[in-house]
C-alpha cells in the first residue's frame, strides 16, 4: 500500500472525499442517473445542489461511510443526510434525505463491486472496495505530505492529478 498502511481513517474526510470523487468521475464507471440535474437532495431543501458532480461527491460520502460502519442501508443514509427542516414561524424540525438518491447511489456502487448487500441487512463494502479507499487514502496522504511538509510551493489540484492516473 502507498503511504505505508494508510487507512481511511487517517486522513482528511474532505479531502479523501474530494479525492475519491475525482477518481469516480475520472473512471467513468459509476452509472449517473439522467435526473440529477433536476432533483432535490430532500424535501427540507428549497433548490437542486450548485455543484453538478453532486452525485460523485454523494457517492464518495456514503463509501466514506460505509467504510466506517458498515451494515447500513437505505433509512439509515436518509437519517445520515438529513437536516434541518424550516417551517416559518414555527420551530424547527429534523427531516431525513431523499430515498430515491440513497437508493440510487448505493446500487450505483453496486455495479461498481465497491458495494454488495449484507446477510444481516444493509450494505457493506467489498474487499475490493476497501482496497480502492485504502489505496486512495494513501495517495491522498502522501500528497498531504509533500504539499505541506516537503514542497508547500507545489500546486494545490496536485491531488486531483494524482488521483487521476489510478
Amino acid at each position: 500500500m502507498p503511504g505505508g498502511g494508510v487507512t481511511v481513517k487517517d486522513v482528511n474526510q474532505q479531502e479523501f472525499v474530494r479525492a475519491l470523487a475525482a477518481f469516480l468521475k475520472k473512471s467513468g464507471k459509476l452509472k449517473v442517473p439522467d435526473w440529477v440535474d433536476i432533483v432535490k437532495l430532500a424535501k427540507h431543501k428549497e433548490l437542486a445542489p450548485c455543484d453538478e458532480n453532486w452525485f460523485y461527491i454523494r457517492a464518495a460520502s456514503t463509501v466514506r461511510h460505509l467504510y466506517l460502519r458498515g451494515g447500513v442501508g437505505v433509512g439509515s443514509m436518509t437519517k445520515i443526510y438529513g437536516g434541518r427542516k424550516r417551517n416559518g414561524v414555527c420551530p424547527s424540525h429534523f427531516s431525513v434525505g431523499s430515498k430515491n438518491v440513497a437508493r440510487k447511489v448505493l446500487q450505483a456502487l453496486e455495479g461498481l463491486k465497491m458495494v454488495e448487500k449484507d446477510p444481516n441487512g444493509g450494505r457493506r463494502l467489498t474487499p475490493q472496495g476497501t482496497r480502492d479507499l485504502d489505496r486512495i487514502a494513501g495517495q491522498v496522504r502522501s500528497v498531504i505530505v509533500l504539499l505541506y511538509f516537503v514542497e508547500p510551493n507545489v500546486a494545490p489540484n496536485l491531488l486531483a492529478n494524482i488521483v487521476s492516473r489510478t
